[in-house]
């Protein structure tokens, strides 16, 4: 995939993520399910799930499993920086700060994820 074309995706996601994140909190509220992180894991990893089918179009396993896998640990780290108060001027309760580090973290995982996928199959070719 060419480097525009993924820079352009990791947009399109980090918007996404941007605007997801309150229609799940208030999803939440609706179900009244009062945990928060499972309506955010779930939602994040349906997210992710489908950049996966549609932008990267690996193996159903790999999307499957690499999707969960990023949406459950980029969200565990959001909420343990969250927690830091690194801007208690401006984001007294680090909602803010967990927004942007989930989807920069989802970001940061899917292009490692693909760099490695990438050199796998690199590897595969000459061999």
């Amino acid at each position: 995939m060419k480097t525009e074309i993924r820079i352009v995706s990791y947009l399109i996601m980090l918007v996404i993520y941007w605007f997801s994140t309150s229609f799940l909190i208030s999803l939440d509220e609706i179900l009244k399910i009062d945990k928060v992180f499972i309506t955010l894991g779930f939602g994040f990893a349906l997210i992710n799930i489908a950049y996966s089918f549609l932008i990267l179009k690996w193996t159903n396993l790999l999307n499957i499993f690499c999707s969960i896998l990023i949406a459950s640990l980029s969200l565990f780290l959001a909420l343990k920086i969250g927690n830091l108060e690194l801007f208690p001027g401006f984001d007294p309760y680090g909602i803010l700060t967990s927004i942007i580090t989930n989807a920069l973290l989802s970001i940061i995982f899917w292009e490692t994820t693909y760099q490695i996928k990438t050199k796998m199959n690199l590897n595969q070719k000459d061999e």
